[in-house]
C-alpha cells in the first residue's frame, strides 16, 4: 500500500469494456520532487464512484496499490487507487467505498476482444 498527495489535474470519463469491466482514470500533480510530476491513477469496479465528488484543482491524498501485467509480451504498470481523501483547502472528500484495497481485479475472460488489453 502506498499513498501520495497532490492536486487533481484531470478526471477522465468512465470506461466500460465489452466484458463488463469498468474503470475511471485521473491525473494527480505532485510537487514532492524538485519538479512537478503528473501521475495517472485508475479506479476500478465499485471504486469508480469515489471520483464523483472530486473536481480539478482539489487537493487530495491518494491511497493506491501498484499492479503489473504482461499482455502479448508487453508489460504494463497501473496505479490502482482505492481511497481518496480531501486535504485541507481542497474540495469535498471522496468517500471510501470499502475497507482497504480490493483483493483482486477481474481477469478478462476468453470471450474478450483480442484487441482489448486485460486491464
Amino acid at each position: 500500500m502506498f499513498d501520495i498527495s497532490g492536486t487533481v489535474k484531470k478526471i477522465f470519463e468512465e470506461q466500460t469494456f465489452g466484458s463488463g469491466f469498468n474503470k475511471r482514470e485521473f491525473v494527480l500533480t505532485t510537487t514532492a520532487e524538485r519538479y512537478p510530476q503528473d501521475i495517472k491513477f485508475e479506479t476500478v469496479k465499485d471504486k469508480v464512484s469515489m471520483l464523483s465528488p472530486l473536481k480539478e484543482g482539489d487537493k487530495v491524498k491518494v491511497f493506491f496499490d501498484i499492479r503489473g501485467r504482461e499482455w502479448k509480451e508487453s508489460y504494463f504498470v497501473n496505479l490502482n487507487a482505492w481511497k481518496v481523501e480531501s486535504i485541507e483547502g481542497g474540495g469535498a472528500a471522496a468517500p471510501d467505498t470499502g475497507d482497504g484495497p480490493p483483493l483482486r481485479e477481474p481477469e478478462m475472460g476468453p470471450g474478450a476482444a483480442e484487441e482489448e488489453p486485460p486491464f
